[in-house]
């Protein structure tokens, strides 16, 4: 059987070395492991990984508002299983993670006989979920709303909205990404269309929404 590939999504050196160690342990040659540091190497490493089994994906990553990161995996990858790792814990946080697409939850407390345990079912095909998840705790339908806009942009009009909320001009914007000003221009005319909102003000709101952590 040819071996599984796994991509680890995470900024801090050193859960990604505690990550590979589990599933060098847990798994041994059955798995190849490549890593990402920040969204834009997660997407250069999804454009050369055609055939990902799993990404493990930090929720604070570089790049990315909060679960925009999981969001746009699950827009433009719909085929490949993410499991959303974070220090943050709450049920709150573990349900959003579910509504938006994602195959499991591990929290960074977690042991190493957790992760590989966890890793190991999202592979057979099962979701994998802490025992602690409060089963109250659900997103609200604004959040939802606000995933579905931000699942149906392409990375680069994710990348362009990202830029706006930072604070760039169109024009600081093609600079960045070596194109056009009137390319930028489009761009931005299909963001907001897609997210509904007229300014970028209101997109940029929109976004860092998926910081936050709304429930109802």
């Amino acid at each position: 059987m040819a071996a599984y590939e796994i991509l680890i999504a995470d900024d801090h050196p050193l859960f990604r070395s505690a990550l590979q160690q589990a599933l060098t342990v847990g798994l041994g040659s059955e798995a190849n492991l490549s890593e990402a540091a920040s969204i834009a190497e997660l997407e250069s490493r999804l454009a050369e990984l055609a055939d990902l089994d799993l990404v493990l994906l930090d929720l604070n990553m570089p790049g990315a508002y909060g679960f925009s990161g999981l969001v746009l995996l699950r827009g433009q990858y719909p085929h490949i299983p993410v499991v959303m790792v974070s220090a943050q814990e709450e049920p709150s946080v573990v349900a959003r993670a579910k509504e938006f697409g994602a195959s499991g939850f591990i929290p960074k407390s977690s042991s190493l006989e957790t992760i590989q345990e966890a890793v190991r079912a999202v592979l057979d095909g099962d979701l994998w979920w802490p025992t602690e998840i409060l089963d109250g705790a659900q997103v609200s339908d604004e959040a939802k709303v606000v995933s579905a806009g931000l699942s149906s942009l392409t990375p680069q009009q994710f990348r362009v909205l990202t830029m706006v909320c930072d604070g760039l001009l169109n024009k600081q914007i093609a600079y960045e990404l070596n194109v056009s000003e009137a390319t930028i221009k489009a761009h931005v005319t299909a963001i907001f269309r897609k997210l509904g909102v007229r300014t970028r003000t209101q997109a940029a709101l929109l976004l860092q929404q998926m910081e936050s952590i709304p429930t109802s």
